[in-house]
């Protein structure tokens, strides 16, 4: 199958798409879209025409064109079942998209581009008082996360925790790491979230992971 992913090294959304497609060892080609060079390259006509969001990534299956990162991971669990990012039994499965949309659509969005630029240009927000609201979101998305993976277990301890939820790789891991990355890209406190660091540290290793990093992409700077 072709598969065309447009993904910048940076993205949050398009770092899950590539451990979906890693983990489940569909090989794709890869098209960078910067997005401050030039105002932006989701800006221009010719990525209109393919995601008139003009947001990345968008994934091409051939005539198929996939925006926004959760649709294209369910698209590939559906394409690829195998091996699984949702469980099979309904509330687990029921769970682990709860979770994915708590990191993909309550605290990621917060701390992405178009709303840092919105404070600095509408309410001069400087890079302090950015960083103060980044970190704010984070931290309430993460806790919350924190409690939730907790209860699902009492009695696992938080540092030997290697998965959100049961014992398999899920879409919510996918959406976790990503979502890791940009608390410690912006200095963010993560003594607090212990189950979800110990988390992090055992799925990054893992090779679907470890190649999905932005620092292995071929347009990182």
């Amino acid at each position: 199958m072709a598969l065309k992913l447009y993904t910048y090294w940076r993205s949050s959304a398009a770092y899950r798409v590539r451990i979906a497609l890693n983990f489940k060892s569909l090989p794709y080609e890869s098209v960078p879209k910067h997005l401050l060079r030039d105002g932006g390259e989701q800006r221009k006509a010719d990525y209109l025409a393919i995601n008139p969001q003009g947001l990345v990534p968008a994934l091409v299956h051939d005539d198929c064109v996939i925006p926004q990162s959760l649709a294209i991971c369910e698209y590939l669990e559906e394409i690829q079942p195998l091996p699984p990012l949702l469980p099979g039994q309904a509330c687990s499965r029921a769970i682990v998209r709860g979770m994915a949309l708590a990191i993909a659509c309550d605290t990621h969005p917060l701390n992405n581009l178009p709303i840092t630029g919105y404070l600095r240009r509408e309410f001069g927000a400087d890079d302090a008082a950015v960083q103060r609201w980044i970190a704010h979101w984070i931290a309430r998305g993460f806790g919350g996360l924190e409690r939730w993976i907790a209860s699902l277990d009492p009695g696992a301890a938080p540092a030997a925790r290697r998965v959100c939820v049961g014992s398999q790789v899920t879409l919510a891991d996918v959406c976790l790491v990503p979502q890791m990355y940009n608390a410690r890209r912006f200095d963010v406190d993560l003594g607090p979230y212990p189950g979800l660091v110990a988390i992090c540290r055992h799925l990054e290793a893992l090779p679907a992971f470890a190649a999905a990093r932005p620092d292995a992409q071929p347009d990182a700077e």
